[in-house]
């Protein structure tokens, strides 16, 4: 029998906490990654959920990416003088970081927002430790979403961090980058940059909100990320992902050092018109 990498291994969602506020109501699974679940406005659901066909780690709902996004060629970079090699979970390579399969613990709860933790490991999948933070909150007709590393008492490469979401296939967007990382034969970002359009599953700048249709339903996509990866190559979903920075960050941005107790932050703003 084939072995199947980590990250496409069945995630079950466990017990959701829901969040209501006016026609929006969010489905948060602590225990599968700290993600969302599912997205619904006015009763229309806008994910991919976790049994809807594709139940993968990473092929459902909106999860955060953190402390790097995309693929990380081999596993492996260089810093501080040292080699590290962080365990491959898509094929040769160690994809999307180490939150989006752990267990998030619930810091504090109410009916429209709630805050998870989550210590990262002191061990070979991530020898540095630190901790992360993701807020989730409802305001009116738009979901608010706050990302936010810490390192804790030693240096580590400087996180990328940002989200996955798996909308339902959207036929009618507005998406304007002004260039992208071209892609190697192993699938990886590379510079120099390029101008758009690119294929289907790259990195690309962009500064301008998206804006998605679905169901009669307008959603506009902003975040203070200026990295996003459009991927579009699966018949039931699109992806837009707002991140602070590239695909495999620690060996295009080497010797980027994020120092004992600082952190990085990034917001994500989901406003259905």
């Amino acid at each position: 029998m084939a072995k199947t990498d980590a990250a496409l291994a069945p995630l079950p969602p466990g017990e959701c906490i829901v969040l209501r506020r006016g026609a929006l109501e969010v489905e948060v699974a602590p225990q599968a990654g700290g993600r969302i679940a599912q997205l619904r406005h006015r009763g229309v659901a806008w994910l991919v959920g976790p049994h809807d066909g594709t139940p993968g780690a990473i092929n459902w709902g909106a999860y955060p990416m953190l402390p790097w996004a995309g693929r990380l060629r081999q596993g492996g970079f260089r810093f501080e003088g040292q080699d590290y090699h962080i365990p491959a979970n898509l094929g040769p390579h160690a994809i999307h970081g180490l939150a989006f399969d752990a267990p998030w613990q619930v810091a504090e709860r109410s009916t429209d927002a709630v805050r998870l933790t989550l210590d990262l490991s002191s061990d070979a999948r991530w020898p540095f430790g630190g901790q992360a933070l993701h807020d989730i909150t409802l305001d009116a007709d738009t979901l608010r979403l706050r990302l936010r590393v810490q390192a804790g008492k030693r240096a580590m490469p400087r996180p990328v961090i940002g989200w996955h979401p798996w909308f339902r296939k959207q036929h009618d967007f507005d998406f304007q980058p002004r260039a992208y990382y071209p892609r190697d034969a192993d699938g990886i970002a590379t510079l120099p940059l390029a101008p758009p359009p690119g294929p289907l599953d790259d990195c690309y700048l962009n500064d301008r909100p998206v804006r998605l249709s679905y169901e009669g339903q307008q959603l506009r996509l902003e975040s203070d990320c200026d990295h996003w990866v459009y991927f579009d190559e699966q018949p039931q979903a699109t992806c837009f992902e707002p991140q602070s920075g590239p695909p495999d960050t620690f060996n295009l941005r080497a010797g980027e050092t994020l120092a004992p107790g600082e952190s990085v932050e990034a917001w994500f703003r989901l406003a259905f018109a």
